[in-house]
């Protein structure tokens, strides 16, 4: 991974975190309204994972934060399963294998907090997505668990841990 750091969240990465996030919702014309971007916050990620069976990684490139991901339990749904949440990476982070180094890192923590299952809400167009999390051995779902309040979001995947 050369200079790539993947490491926990700070609070001085809040702002960082979610220029981050609102420029790849731009970049890939995700809709606004059902998703993540609605969420209220999203300018406090430190804050919203600072809190028992929950963990938001960064990854850093020579000081810049190219890259996020996190693990909490999934809301209103069974307290065994955590939800896959926000993971982001800018282009140029894109293809390197990153995402799978993240998504190990994020998969091993859910299985220290006690969790059996990991839950991921993603759109149809991502496809890199998709596939990153079918090679780590998600499956596709006919309809969404829990409640997210992601209702934009139409592609639910569950793993077993």
């Amino acid at each position: 991974m050369g200079d790539w750091i993947i490491r926990e969240i700070k609070k001085e990465d809040n702002q960082a975190v979610a220029q981050l996030i609102r420029f790849v919702f731009d970049e890939m014309k995700i809709p606004k309204t059902g998703t993540a971007y609605e969420d209220p916050y999203l300018d406090l990620m430190f804050e919203a994972y600072n809190k028992p069976l929950s963990v938001y990684f960064v990854v850093e490139k020579e000081g810049e934060i190219v890259g996020c991901c996190g693990i909490a339990p999934l809301e209103n749904g069974d307290p065994k399963i955590c939800e896959l949440q926000k993971m982001y990476f800018l282009p140029e982070t894109r293809g390197l294998g990153i995402g799978s180094k993240m998504m190990e890192k994020c998969l091993q923590k859910a299985r220290s907090f006690g969790f059996k299952k990991c839950y991921i809400e993603t759109m149809p167009f991502m496809h890199a997505a998709q596939k990153l999390y079918v090679k780590s051995g998600f499956e596709y779902l006919n309809t969404p668990i829990g409640c997210t309040g992601h209702t934009s979001c139409p592609v639910w995947m569950l793993k077993e841990l």
